[in-house]
């Protein structure tokens, strides 16, 4: 269902998936502009690599519906309490990032102005403690997915995930565990997606 409904609304363009492993133990971290950004993402590794769960979370309040709650689960998204310390969702996305793959907004919400935001310190915590390899991911054209749909007259919208070499953290953790290394790592994963944003968005030089 998904997938059709991708390729109906969207012309969806796909590089650097030959950075994505084809083994679990991985993290896709990205920005984060639309609600179609959490299937978009696993769409485009199946696309790539074949069937295979994506794992995500979301916040708990989606899961309140008990028809949208099992959608989502089938999708394998999750639900986390936001504002509360949910050890279980942290140890089930600790337990992700070791042995599956799983996808990460490092923002925490969607991005209201299309901007790369601040990453959570959150999340550098979780990529210190699980180890997992590290793709960062820049999503470009999903917040004018709703626009094209409202008016059909302009077609499919133009959409696409850039997948990055994986972010060289090694360094980090030999570092104490501490509320600096957590930061310093979600610092560079942000400034990994804000690269691959930046050479997203430059025109293509064309031959004279």
């Amino acid at each position: 269902m998904v997938k059709l409904f991708l390729r109906l609304c969207c012309q969806v363009h796909i590089e650097g998936s030959e950075h994505i492993p084809s083994q679990g133990g991985v993290v896709f971290v990205s920005n984060h502009i639309s609600a179609f950004d959490t299937v978009l993402l696993p769409y485009t590794v199946l696309a790539t690599q074949g069937t295979q769960i994506i794992w995500a979370p979301a916040k708990a309040e989606l899961f309140r519906s008990r028809f949208l709650g099992s959608v989502l689960t089938s999708l394998g998204v999750f639900p986390v309490r936001r504002g509360q310390h949910d050890r279980q969702a942290m140890r089930r996305m600790i337990a992700y990032m070791r042995t599956e793959k799983m996808m990460l907004f490092p923002e925490g919400t969607r991005s209201r102005d299309g901007r790369l935001h601040e990453g959570k310190r959150t999340v550098g915590k979780l990529i210190y403690t699980a180890r997992p390899v590290v793709i960062p991911t820049a999503i470009v054209g999903t917040e004018r997915i709703i626009p094209h749909l409202k008016s059909l007259v302009h077609g499919r919208a133009r959409v696409s995930v850039h997948y990055g070499a994986p972010v060289a953290l090694q360094h980090y953790y030999v570092m104490p565990d501490t509320k600096e290394t957590a930061v310093a790592i979600v610092q560079e994963v942000m400034s990994a997606i804000a690269s691959l944003l930046y050479n997203a968005s430059r025109p293509v030089e064309t031959g004279r």
